[in-house]
């Protein structure tokens, strides 16, 4: 981390146990970030938070630590069953619900408490396994959780610790009745440590802070820009058939290990993907419909270094946590003001600095003054110069999935039929 970024004060002039600072030792952390210096002296007294801080910015080792130390101050009844959790972290997205566990299992090594992370798309019976073999923290989404529930395979009478982790997330995903619906069901709020954490403190989130938690230390971290600080911005203004070049000018110009590359449609994905695959371009695609077990190996290679770039949709926004990542390109400017904070926060993170480059096509160029309204600053203006203009390689074929019997052996309508309503009830059963 960047020394900007940090304060002066250190973990250790915190009264942490031995095996809490451990882990943050082994993690090679020193001093707090400012959410971390102002949120921690409250929650380490058993004080509920409501934070408000850029992302990036420490808020998970803030609350995972909290979480620790109370915890471990606090044990468990004895008649606790092995499937009864301690702790239940609540996060809008998959992506930051296993960047969470994974941040967890590195700074709680230590403590003898069981992880175990659920989310929709993947290992529903393995997952489900994992609960009924024990659990002390459970992170992860609201769909899956509740289904859970239902069946009975865990319940939430032993909770002592609550973390709601980008709660004005949860608003714009509509999770905020499965939240509440989880909440009337564990011990009330004076009996458990509450933590909230949110890019802003809305009227909306302050509401559901103040309905389900106990007088909540209000935590805010304010930034003289509602971007990152350490972003720089510019914007291109392409025709439509400059777009490809553009982007292919930029990255030829650019030595960037890792860039992130957000559009605002599967179909601009998939052009996209095409042209890097017809010019060897190492690249991957993350959209809605990826599998589950692709995405996360996708994100693990972008992670290590084995993918140099990542073609997203806002499915990528919130919850991607991947260090220097030093350039994100706004193919498509987003519709949504808010958007464009959270597309080029993935850049600047942890005081590091990162650059963030947008194209105001015709299509998308109408939302450009909402978002310099909401960023409270115009976006400095690019000119396009011939060199930037590079003419790519023709795309590499599109492939699509075609249901039915194209290329390949013909198959009855009954078949077709039953095979789809086995497909269909297997998403359900696994949606999250």
């Amino acid at each position: 981390m960047s020394e900007q970024h940090l304060t002066k004060t250190t973990f250790s002039s915190f009264d942490l146990p031995v095996q809490v600072m451990q882990g943050i030792e082994e993690s090679g952390f020193l001093y707090c970030t400012p959410i971390q210096e102002a949120s921690l002296p409250y929650a380490l007294q058993g004080q509920d938070i409501a934070g408000q801080a850029q992302t990036g910015t420490g808020k998970t080792a803030a609350f995972l630590l909290a979480t620790y130390v109370h915890l471990l101050k606090h044990p468990a009844p004895a008649e606790r069953k092995p499937n009864q959790p301690r702790c239940i972290i609540l996060a809008p997205t998959r992506e930051l619900a296993v960047q969470i566990h994974k941040d967890a299992e590195t700074l709680g090594r230590h403590t003898g408490l069981k992880h175990v992370a659920i989310y929709g798309g993947t290992g529903y019976e393995s997952q489900k396994q994992a609960l009924l073999d024990g659990v002390d923290i459970l992170i992860g989404t609201p769909g899956r959780i509740i289904d859970y529930f239902k069946q009975g395979v865990f319940d939430l009478k032993q909770i002592q610790v609550l973390v709601l982790d980008e709660a004005d997330r949860m608003f714009d995903l509509g999770f905020v009745k499965d939240i509440r619906y989880l909440l009337r069901r564990m011990p009330a709020a004076d009996r458990r440590l509450n933590m909230l954490f949110s890019a802003t403190l809305s009227h909306r989130v302050n509401e559901l802070a103040y309905e389900h938690m106990n007088n909540p230390q209000q935590v805010v971290i304010e930034s003289e820009n509602v971007t990152a600080d350490r972003v720089d911005e510019i914007i291109y203004y392409p025709a439509m058939e400059e777009k490809i070049p553009l982007l292919f000018g930029i990255l030829q110009q650019r030595k960037d290990d890792r860039v992130v590359i957000f559009i605002n449609t599967k179909r601009v994905a998939e052009k996209i993907d095409a042209y890097f695959r017809g010019n060897d371009i190492n690249a991957a695609m993350l959209s809605g419909d990826v599998p589950q077990k692709k995405r996360m190996r996708i994100l693990e290679d972008f992670t290590n270094g084995k993918l140099r770039i990542l073609v997203a949709t806002d499915v990528a926004a919130r919850g991607l946590h991947v260090e220097d990542v030093s350039l994100v390109i706004n193919y498509d400017l987003p519709q949504d003001a808010e958007d464009y904070v959270h597309r080029i926060g993935r850049t600047g993170r942890a005081g590091a600095s990162g650059e963030a480059i947008s194209f105001a096509c015709e299509e998308y160029v109408l939302s450009l003054p909402e978002i310099e309204e909401y960023i409270g600053h115009k976006i400095p203006v690019a000119s396009i110069s011939n060199d930037l203009l590079v003419t790519p390689k023709p795309p590499a074929k599109i492939e699509r999935r075609h249901r039915g019997g194209h290329g390949g052996k013909k198959k009855s309508g009954k078949k077709r039929h039953h095979h789809g309503r086995r497909q269909h009830h297997s998403r359900n059963k696994t949606q999250a």
